[in-house]
């Protein structure tokens, strides 16, 4: 079995899925003022305190999960790591990565570090083809292909 080999992409461009959040986060509003006109008579205050609560609930998700961070993903050909591009030094995290979605021309990957703790949880990552066209292959061989083995030490001879 061959790995892939080292690859370096810094994932900057998340221009499809912050349309994509918009198109739910605005589906989501219109799906909940439809069901709150769609009785005969609509008491008014219903409509009002259900638009005023629901509204800004689901602005706040759709704004939630459009923010995506840009960061440095990393494969050596032996593990992943994922650097934060917002500090200066800051340090990689090693971990795994596994596709949860995989469109051809866009991926939703999951990094979950090694060392997963409650305030070290997964890293959900949305990849577009745009922006890193020369590396797209690349990647996308890295996160499918199986990964290598963990090396065991012989036991020592006596």
């Amino acid at each position: 079995m061959r790995a892939s080999p080292p690859i370096h992409v810094p994932l900057r461009c998340f221009g499809a899925w912050r349309v994509a959040v918009l198109a739910l986060t605005l589906s989501g509003l219109t799906v909940m003022g439809a069901w709150l006109l769609q009785r005969e008579q609509p008491p008014l205050v219903l409509v009002g305190v259900g638009i005023a609560c629901g509204a800004p609930l689901l602005a706040w998700f759709g704004i939630s999960l459009a923010k995506v961070s840009a960061v440095d993903l990393r494969w050596d050909g032996q593990g992943w790591s994922l650097r934060s591009r917002l500090t200066e030094n800051a340090d990689p995290v090693a971990g795994e990565v596994s596709v949860a979605i995989d469109l051809g021309a866009w991926m939703l990957l999951r990094f979950r570090p090694l060392n997963a703790s409650r305030w070290r949880r997964p890293t959900w990552l949305p990849v577009q083809r745009r922006g890193i066209e020369p590396q797209w292959h690349a990647l996308r061989c890295a996160v499918h292909a199986p990964r290598p083995q963990p090396v065991v030490d012989a036991p020592a001879s006596r």
